[in-house]
């Protein structure tokens, strides 16, 4: 199949899936006593006409392209990455970790990047010791992501309660001032530098993954283990690195809460980017372009949960969100059965 044909097949699979979202959410909106009409009308001033929603939405999709590319680039090699929200929580506290125990009067260029690279290394040790349970001891990356997202927590808490919050709130101590990313300044909302990190972070994934000799490894393991065995590449290291790497990316999600926003990192702020990060590779289809975009899209659509909140629930919208998982996990396989059989009739 073509680049064109591809990119045709896969904007057909999202396209159908968000149809099926917007009908769901309609029929929901009547069962909850409201008029679909009015509310999409009053939704598309209120996000896209307030420049104060708009950096909001931005602030919400940042953390959100980072965990959704450690999903895509995980996928990329055949594995699921579900830890995404541990490996986020443990980037975060080795980044306010690192931002706090700095000396106060460190330079923003040095400080920033000493953060990002603790947030990440946390973040990639999970990452790798998931893939290497799977790769060498034939453990389920799945059941292993959910178990260490569940003993990240706890062990976040005990030592954070035991040596790194302070007074009675679950944060930790403010980070340096150098460590600090600014406000983009966008209407008073709290969108931050850390975009640009997540638009790096995107910019890296796509060339490491189809520009370079490791991507095109981790490609092929993904496509065919067996195929990529007989061709003499070690299908457990492929694996092992793309879920560092992936970890990585999770890791660095702090910098928008911790650096750019709370400036410590706060227990509970981020939770569920992790898990909303499957959803937005899903919705991007793997593609960093992709993952950027369905992270501004479900951004938007939690924005306008809390424009349209005195018409219809605020859960309503993370509804929406599943519907459009469960849409786009439907309609990919008969899409691409569909356009397999276009050439055929053709002939």
């Amino acid at each position: 199949m073509s680049a064109r044909a591809s990119w045709k097949d896969e904007l057909a699979i999202v396209g159908i899936a968000l149809l099926i979202a917007a009908a769901a959410a309609s029929l929901l909106m009547i069962v909850a006593g409201a008029s679909p009409l009015s509310v999409w009308a009053a939704i598309v001033p209120g996000v896209f006409g307030d420049p104060y929603a708009l950096g909001q939405v931005v602030f919400k999709a940042t953390p959100l392209v980072f965990t959704g590319l450690a999903v895509a680039v995980a996928l990329d090699a055949g594995v699921f990455n579900i830890g995404g929200e541990g490996q986020m929580v443990a980037g975060g506290v080795a980044c306010a970790a690192m931002g706090a125990a700095l000396p106060a009067g460190t330079p923003m260029v040095l400080a920033v990047p000493l953060c990002l690279i603790a947030a990440a290394i946390a973040g990639g040790a999970l990452g790798a010791a998931t893939g290497a349970l799977k790769a060498y001891r034939g453990a389920h990356e799945v059941i292993v992501g959910i178990l260490l997202n569940a003993i990240v927590a706890g062990v976040v808490l005990w030592l954070g309660n035991a040596f790194l919050f302070v007074g009675d709130a679950t944060a930790t101590a403010a980070i340096v001032p150098g460590a600090e990313l600014p406000e983009l300044g966008i209407a008073g909302s709290s969108a931050s530098a850390a975009v640009l990190v997540a638009i790096a972070a995107a910019l890296a994934t796509w060339w490491l993954v189809a520009r370079t000799t490791v991507g095109l490894r981790w490609r092929m393991v993904g496509q065919g283990p067996h195929a990529a065995r007989a061709a003499g590449l070690s299908v457990a290291r492929a694996q092992v690195l793309a879920m560092a790497a992936a970890g990585a990316l999770a890791g660095l999600a702090a910098s928008s809460s911790v650096l750019g926003y709370r400036h410590a990192y706060q227990m509970g702020l981020d939770r569920n980017a992790g898990f909303l990060g499957i959803a937005v590779a899903l919705l991007g289809r793997g593609r960093a372009v992709g993952v950027v975009a369905a992270a501004l899209f479900l951004g938007v659509l939690q924005q306008a949960g809390l424009v349209v909140a005195d018409q219809v629930p605020r859960a309503l919208f993370d509804v929406i969100q599943a519907v459009i998982i469960v849409a786009v996990a439907a309609t990919s396989p008969i899409v691409r059965r569909r356009l397999a059989r276009a050439p055929e009739a053709a002939r």
